[in-house]
Order: C-alpha cells, then sequence, then structure tokens
C-alpha cells in the first residue's frame, strides 16, 4: 500500500515531496458519501467483534478469519487482501509494533498485551477505513495510559475538521495532545484521503501547523490515524517489508476513522 496509510516501506523517502505538491481532490457526492457510509459501517462491526475477541490465546490469524467472515455478512469486500500484495484482510500488531502487523496461525495473544486492528472494507466500489487498539486482559498503567492518549488525540483531530479549516489544523491537534503528554507521534506514517481508492489525496500527518496545507471543503473524505509511541517518534520497517516497529522498542498504538468534512463541519463514517 501507499505511504499515506503507511503501507509501503519502499516510498518513506517520498514523503516531504507528496506533502509539498499541491493535491488532487476528489469531493464526494451525497451519493458517493452515502456508499462510504455502508463500507464504514461494515468495517465498525468487524472492530467491534474484534475487540471482544482479542482474549489470550487467540491466534492472530483467528481474528484475521473472524475480520473476513464479518465483512462477508456485510456484503463487503477486503479493501487490504491483496493490496500491493498484502497477505490478510486485517493488519494485527502487538505491543512494540506500529502498523502492518501480519495475521499468523502461530503467534496468539497474551495477557498484558495491547493489540492495534486496522481494516478496510470496498462496498460498491467505495471504501472504509479504521483502527482501534485495544488491551489484552489487564495491561500495565502505562499502556493504558498510551491507549487513552492515542484515541483521545483522534477526537482531537476530529474535532479540528470543518469546512474553511485547513489540514494543519488537524495535523497539529494530534500532535499538540500528543506531546503534551510526554508521548510521540510517528512521522513516517501517515493518514490519507480515502474513497473510490484505499489511498487518495492529500496525505494526512499527524503533526504540522494549524492554518497551513490543504483548505476543508465539503465532500472531502479522509482517514485520520494517529500513531503514538510512548517512546521517541523513530520507527523500522522489519525484514518481510510490512510490519512497522518502534525504532527504541516502546509501546505504539494506533487509532483511525474515516470522516468526511460537511457543510456544517465533520462526519465520522466508521461509526455503528
Amino acid at each position: 500500500m501507499t505511504r499515506a496509510g503507511s503501507f509501503s516501506s519502499a516510498d518513506v523517502a517520498q514523503e516531504a515531496k507528496i506533502i509539498k505538491r499541491k493535491p488532487v481532490l476528489e469531493l464526494k457526492t451525497p451519493d458517493e458519501l452515502k456508499k462510504m457510509r455502508r463500507a464504514g459501517k461494515a468495517v465498525a462491526a468487524a472492530l467491534k467483534e474484534l475487540e471482544a475477541a482479542a482474549v489470550p490465546g487467540v491466534s492472530t490469524a483467528e481474528l484475521d478469519r473472524l475480520a473476513a467472515s464479518v465483512l462477508e455478512k456485510h456484503g463487503a469486500l477486503p479493501a487490504f487482501l491483496g493490496y500491493c500484495g498484502y497477505p490478510a484482510v486485517l493488519c494485527v500488531s502487538i505491543n512494540q509494533e506500529v502498523v502492518h502487523g501480519i495475521p499468523d496461525k502461530k503467534r496468539k495473544l497474551h495477557e498484558g498485551d495491547i493489540v492495534s486492528f486496522d481494516m478496510g472494507s470496498v462496498i460498491d466500489g467505495y471504501c472504509g477505513d479504521s483502527a482501534i487498539t485495544v488491551p489484552v486482559g489487564k495491561v500495565s498503567k502505562e499502556a493504558a495510559e498510551l491507549l487513552q492518549v492515542t484515541r483521545q488525540s483522534l477526537e482531537a483531530a476530529i474535532a479540528a475538521v470543518k469546512p474553511g479549516g485547513f489540514l494543519g489544523d488537524i495535523s497539529s491537534a494530534v500532535q499538540t495532545f500528543v506531546e503534551a503528554r510526554g508521548m510521540s507521534v510517528v512521522r513516517d506514517f501517515v493518514g490519507h484521503g480515502i474513497g473510490r481508492h484505499l489511498h487518495e489525496e492529500p496525505p494526512v500527518p499527524n503533526y504540522g501547523r494549524p492554518g497551513t496545507g490543504v483548505k476543508l471543503s465539503p465532500g472531502l473524505t479522509i482517514a485520520i490515524e494517529p500513531m503514538v509511541n510512548l517512546g521517541g517518534y523513530d520507527v523500522k520497517v522489519l525484514d518481510n517489508g510490512w510490519t512497522v516497529e518502534t525504532a527504541d522498542g516502546s509501546l505504539s498504538a494506533h487509532f483511525e476513522h474515516t470522516v468526511a468534512v460537511t457543510e456544517k463541519g465533520c462526519e465520522v463514517l466508521t461509526l455503528l
């Protein structure tokens, strides 16, 4: 997948160019937004079941099968499977893994883990994309705080979405919230536009300055996805070419919603 959305390890060096160029935006019609709501609800339903299934002893491959089953029930196709060669429906990233952990029947969840689920769906040619990070059993105080801060940084970002605002308002909201609490936002991977394609313009960094970047207009749809580390923001891609970990081995969390800019503010499209 592309760097906007963090799926390709090959174009990490391209982010500065991606962010600086003027993007071509596709504003969605009411009919297109209706399709994206359906796709978003399918993802939300799957994430709800995955959260309940995240218990000690379950394998990440079992969770991948569960995600596929829920999408099928909702008449949705998996957006990730086969995308740029990705081999699964679901990304399952555990503890120090930031994003793009590949499901494996030999890898199981353990008490005290935190686990991120990231997935997308396609219905009638339009996509939804969302992610959550959940505790497995009882977790450390630091892990629980990381989950809370990351989730709340997404809420702060969504609150900054309004017509006439700027992309930098969203990016700054995440960075300001997270860094004020002594944590760091990942800079090598970013959010993205979304619609007919899983990844569209514009890139949506989790750091930036308010009042800068793309102006927000009704019909713009983006996936906002804070990726927050307890330690530093540097990351590394593992030898499988997909899984991203924190460089210092610290815990990482990831939350994401697909949202649409509306005439009055914004609508979260990945809710039940």
